[in-house]
């Protein structure tokens, strides 16, 4: 039996063929297409965060997750009212501290936030576990937090409700944004 093998101007013109399909493809393509902007139909949104910090310090940034949920949500072109959405902060770590009123004062800022976002019909639950822990009583806390039984019952409850659930990773920044753009 004689094996057929193709010549080499054969090679060569399969080669230059392939090259001119490639060549006309890539030119009707542009280049560096450029990214799209998406709306997504967003409707009835339910989200439950849980907030397990190492630091109370870093409930600011915790707080932005929050704002970051909230604010695309409000803003045009959904505007949806707070009351559209259902949301649930649980707070279960060291950030508690920042809900006792006598510490109102050196964590005034986020204090206010969370405030704010409660009068749009944020739910803030602390956990009455680590609110024991502390040693803190629910009358000592701020007047817009509820305590719930445990952070763990409570997030499978809102989950179990439907909610999705967001844990906000706050991290330690050591690059500035400018030198890695």
């Amino acid at each position: 039996m004689r094996q057929l093998t193709p010549s080499r101007s054969t090679l060569a013109l399969t080669a230059i063929a392939t090259g001119l399909v490639l060549a006309l493809a890539s030119a009707s393509a542009p280049a560096h297409a450029q990214a799209k902007r998406v709306q997504t139909p967003y409707q009835q949104p339910k989200a439950v965060f849980d907030f397990y910090l190492d630091h109370p310090d870093k409930i600011g940034a915790a707080l932005f997750w929050l704002r970051s949920f909230m604010n695309p949500l409000t803003d045009a072109p959904y505007s949806l009212l707070p009351e559209d959405m259902s949301v649930v902060v649980v707070i279960h770590g060291t950030e508690l501290v920042t809900l006792a009123r006598k510490n109102e004062a050196r964590y005034a800022d986020a204090v206010q936030r969370m405030r704010y976002y409660a009068s749009q019909g944020v739910k803030f639950r602390v956990c009455g576990l680590a609110l024991s822990d502390f040693g803190y009583r629910v009358e000592e806390l701020q007047d817009f937090v509820e305590v719930a039984p445990s952070a763990m019952t409570e997030l499978v409850h809102w989950q179990n409700q439907g909610h999705g659930l967001i844990t906000p990773v706050v991290t330690e920044k050591t690059v500035a944004t400018e030198d890695i753009r």
